[in-house]
């Protein structure tokens, strides 16, 4: 897990996504409200949802969450971003 100050300010949740999309996440049809998107971890079903603006504080939350359903990590991520 990667300490708050090795991320970025902001990243686009367009980015965002599609990098998760690479590393094997797939975007919920059903879930997420309003501006919020559901992105679903196939194997096991664990969702998690993203707001519209990421900000650096709320990117560690979700990263965290990520890997302790998933696995991947931020390097991971990253690389595909």
């Amino acid at each position: 897990m990667p300490s708050r100050s090795e991320l970025p300010g902001f990243l686009p949740r367009k980015k965002l996504i599609k990098a998760l999309r690479k590393v094997g996440f797939e975007i919920s049809a059903v879930g997420g409200k309003g501006s919020h998107i559901k992105i679903v971890w196939p194997p096991t079903q664990k969702s998690i949802t993203i707001p519209t603006g990421v900000e650096k504080h709320a990117l560690h939350y979700i990263l965290k969450e990520i890997e302790t359903y998933s696995g991947v990590t931020w390097e991971e991520i990253k690389k595909e971003l």
